[in-house]
């Protein structure tokens, strides 16, 4: 009798490794590595936490009734659409838990959020992975990719942690191009920021598909991060689907009474969005003229190039950073060795990181 060993396949995944949050022998450092809202949770979603942590003995709505007529309301969607889940992360493994195996394969992104292929290879699939064109989207390019093993293709617009989009008409070609059992997932975790006049998250695009879910999560610009809260709106046989493969209480009382609470407060989120558009604007003027390029954002980051002339590598300013107590994310797993990302914060905290660049990239300071 042999050893106890995994399936065929888990050993090849790589798992997910979250940007660093301490620097060692710094007590205080800042942290813009993980594209957290500066302006923190509504107040009323913090109020309606403590208030719900009052009664952490009981088990939580299983079907998060309130909170899935919250989110309807919010978006006039029909709430039987929509599922929740454990933040975004869990609703991909579950989609990919219910739609794929061994044999099947998912479509991702050259640059794509990582979870895509943990989810896939997790599911007993195959990842396909697709070049971008400019670091974008290339809805030919992933058209080009389709057999007939193909069963998903998951796409981040806007992308994480390039920051670029594909406007909703690019989206719907996409979908359009892909045959009936192929199954797109829209993932819109940084949908709410976006403010071009092209872009849509797709809700219009999944009422009318019988292939198509669009995701969204609570953890960027409503601020619960810790709490892990996402959200799928779906065709009625994928939500059927994932709530038959899902746990029973997949999401904690006092985090459907935070969401329920953030999700109401449009004011909190307009206040993060133009703090956000402040900040972008700002950050895609100053940088460039420091030699550091940026590839155009429209979430709550800005991804940025070195050039690696004279020793100004992304790795010689990631260091650089951490000496001056600044953390942000490299992206060289995402196959971008010669970037940073930095997380758009508070207003002294996106001043203290310009500073610090400046010194880098004109070889002063230390």
């Amino acid at each position: 009798m042999g050893d106890l060993t995994p399936r065929d396949g888990i050993e090849k995944i790589t798992p997910y490794k979250a940007g660093e949050s301490k620097i060692a022998g710094q007590d205080n450092a800042l942290k813009l590595s993980a594209n957290e809202t500066p302006l923190g949770p509504s107040p009323k979603a913090r109020e309606a936490f403590l208030k719900a942590a009052e009664t952490m003995e009981i088990y939580p709505d299983g079907g998060y009734g309130a909170l899935r007529e919250a989110i309807a309301r919010r978006y006039g969607l029909n709430p039987d659409r929509i599922v929740c889940g454990n933040g975004s992360d869990e609703l991909f493994h579950l989609l990919a838990q219910a739609f794929m195996g061994q044999g099947d394969e998912a479509i991702h992104t050259e640059h794509g959020f990582a979870v895509y292929r943990i989810a896939t290879q997790a599911a007993g699939g195959t990842p396909v992975e697709v070049p971008e064109t400019n670091f974008t989207t290339d809805v030919d390019a992933i058209l080009a990719a389709v057999t007939g093993h193909t069963r998903m293709v998951f796409i981040a617009n806007p992308n994480n942690p390039t920051g670029t989009y594909i406007p909703i008409d690019e989206v719907r070609r996409l979908h359009a191009g892909l045959p009936s059992n192929v199954l797109l997932v829209l993932d819109g975790a940084y949908a709410e920021y976006v403010t071009r006049n092209d872009y849509e998250a797709g809700i219009e695009l999944v009422s009318g598909s019988s292939n198509a879910v669009m995701t969204r999560t609570f953890s960027k610009v409503h601020g619960l991060a810790a709490l892990r809260v996402g959200w799928a709106y779906a065709p009625e046989s994928v939500v059927d689907a994932l709530n038959r493969v899902r746990g029973p209480f997949n999401v904690g009382g006092p985090s459907q009474a935070a969401a329920i609470a953030a999700i109401g407060d449009t004011a909190h989120v307009d206040a993060s969005v133009a703090h956000n558009e402040k900040w972008l604007a700002r950050l895609t003027e100053i940088l460039p003229g420091l030699g550091i390029e940026v590839l155009p954002p429209v979430a709550n980051f800005v991804l940025m190039r070195f050039s690696g002339e004279n020793g100004k590598t992304a790795q010689a300013a990631d260091s650089f950073l951490k000496s001056r107590g600044i953390i942000l994310r490299p992206t060289a797993s995402y196959k971008l060795p010669d970037c940073l990302r930095m997380t758009v914060g508070l207003d002294e905290h996106n001043e203290r990181v310009i500073a610090a660049l400046t010194d880098f990239m004109e070889g002063t300071g230390s």
